[in-house]
């Protein structure tokens, strides 16, 4: 592991592993770079360091990797890039299709399970994605799996949508029939589902606008919410 990765460099390069975990599985919060091509890390970190990358709403965790984007070196950046490239991905999250799901609250980035209670509340048009143990992930776990709760049908509906249905938005056309990526393209199959989300969100608002952006902004542009969650929903139930 680079020292990059495990420790950083002060004062302004928090250590990669801090948030996206040892071996890059991430969170909900963040992305998982296990497995991603390392061009693609490279060039996404540059994107945030050159104001291409924000999200459509204030977050912490984009305003961490503006400022490790503008301070990691070119070695370092390559380093923590061949590091989590040759990661092999693994299955993390399971998606459940379901009309309830536990009340839940935010605990630092992520949703968790309302402490001390047992209800449920209808899920609606949302993703639930909460960590099977809480404490663990906390701990910067890496073996911590996910249970991604989304609205019934959403799964097929996912399947088609990015399959069989408009030309302009077929994740497989890119993404490959298995959505495990190509070449430079990434792999987003077996990914945090609430992540995907908040990608295609930002595509569509404009808040992304690098490289890869011509690509996708006519691939979203016409999606609905529920469109999105079912295309993540389905992505997501892959295997990595």
């Amino acid at each position: 592991m680079p020292s990059i990765v495990a420790t950083g460099r002060k004062p302004d390069v928090m250590a990669c592993g801090v948030c996206h975990r040892a071996d890059g599985p991430g969170g909900p919060e963040n992305s998982s770079l296990f497995g991603l091509p390392a061009a693609y890390i490279v060039q996404q970190t540059m994107d945030f360091k050159n104001g291409l990358r924000n999200g459509s709403a204030p977050r912490i965790a984009n305003d961490l990797m503006i400022k490790l984007a503008k301070a990691i070196s070119e070695e370092e950046l390559k380093e923590a890039a061949a590091y989590f490239s040759s990661i092999k991905p693994r299955a993390n999250i399971v998606v459940v299709e379901t009309e309830t799901v536990p009340k839940t609250q935010v605990r630092d980035l992520f949703l968790a399970p309302l402490e001390g209670s047992s209800d449920k509340e209808p899920i609606g048009q949302r993703i639930i994605e909460i960590p099977e143990n809480v404490e663990h992930f906390v701990s910067r776990d890496t073996r911590v799996r996910f249970i991604a709760h989304v609205p019934p049908g959403s799964i097929q509906k996912g399947r088609q949508l990015a399959m069989s249905g408009d030309p302009s938005v077929q994740c497989t056309a890119c993404h490959g029939a298995d959505l495990r990526g190509k070449d430079v393209v990434p792999t987003i199959a077996g990914r945090s589902p609430t992540y995907l989300f908040r990608q295609l969100y930002d595509f569509k608002s404009g808040a992304r606008k690098g490289a890869n952006s011509g690509t996708m902004k006519p691939a979203v542009e016409k999606l609905t919410v529920t469109d999105m969650i079912a295309l993540v929903a389905y992505s997501a139930s892959l295997a990595p």
